[in-house]
């Protein structure tokens, strides 16, 4: 499903942009990147992407759970993690935001184009399934 449109939400420049460049590399179209989650709100309301790699550890008020969980109540756009965090606590609470991937840094191209692809049919179907049963 190449040009879907991704949201990269990653406060680190350096990362976002090898992020972008492998996502790029992939047949994906980068719709654009934020470092806050207030930023990646507006980006999707602004852009809306097919899907939001997050970071969780953002700068700002508001970190990357916090974010998707306002991303998915509001616009209904899937969210893949994309961190290197996974204590207890980070993963239970993002489990509560019903993320459609979980990707631990450091990532291949293989995890991402793969998390991407499966949570892109998931969130289609879904978006299908809701149609038909109206």
């Amino acid at each position: 499903m190449k040009n879907t449109r991704i949201l990269v939400v990653e406060d680190e420049a350096i990362v976002a942009m090898v992020i972008k460049k492998r996502l790029m590399e992939l047949g994906y179209v980068v719709s654009g990147i934020a470092a806050t989650g207030t930023d990646a709100i507006n980006k999707v309301e602004g852009t809306f992407p097919d899907l939001v790699l997050m970071d969780i550890m953002l700068k700002g008020d508001m970190d990357g759970i916090e974010a998707a969980d306002e991303i998915r109540k509001r616009f209904s756009i899937p969210v893949i993690y994309l961190t290197a965090h996974s204590d207890e606590n980070t993963l239970e609470r993002a489990k509560l935001t019903e993320p459609y991937g979980y990707i631990l840094k450091p990532f291949t191209e293989r995890d991402l184009s793969s998390n991407i692809e499966i949570a892109i049919h998931k969130h289609r179907r879904e978006m299908e399934n809701d149609k038909a049963v109206k």
